[in-house]
């Protein structure tokens, strides 16, 4: 006969060690991914955004913009609208076009006017993709938001 094999506390030990072994990588590995694909700061000092936030935030709705984006056939188009649905030609424009979870694959387009929105040529792939404009009127209000890119 086979002698009967016993659970000692040195198994004990192997199986508790093993297992938080497990619990502690993944959690390193998390945490890593995490801090390596944070994009960083939204603004260097969060109390003085604050203290401005309401004043900026009555002057972008005072332009009355509704912001919309479409890309198809390797084309960016950013449409900016005012009240009446018109579209509106902005004094300066800065955008850039990347993935909600971290910046390498970030873009700076070349927009141009058409006469209708702002264009650029531009490379996606497949996934959700978000644009950072800030568009500033004639008179140097600025106009802030992040656009949900919905692609085709």
């Amino acid at each position: 006969m086979m002698a009967e094999r016993q659970i000692t506390g040195k198994h004990v030990l192997i199986g508790f060690v093993a297992a938080f072994s497990v619990i502690i990588s993944v959690n390193l590995v998390l945490a890593y991914s995490a801090v390596r694909t944070f994009p960083g700061l939204e603004v260097k000092n969060s109390y003085v955004a604050s203290q401005e936030f309401d004043a900026r935030k009555s002057a972008q709705e005072g332009l009355g913009w509704t912001v919309s984006a479409d890309h198809a056939g390797g084309v960016l188009v950013l449409s900016i609208t005012d009240d009446g649905g018109n579209p509106v030609k902005v004094d300066r424009l800065e955008a850039t076009v990347g993935r909600a979870t971290h910046v390498y694959e970030d873009q700076t387009p070349d927009f141009h006017y058409d006469g209708h929105a702002y264009v650029a040529p531009v490379a996606l792939g497949n996934g959700n993709w978000n644009i950072r404009m800030k568009a500033w009127d004639r008179d140097g209000t600025l106009f802030q938001q992040r656009v949900v890119l919905h692609k085709e």
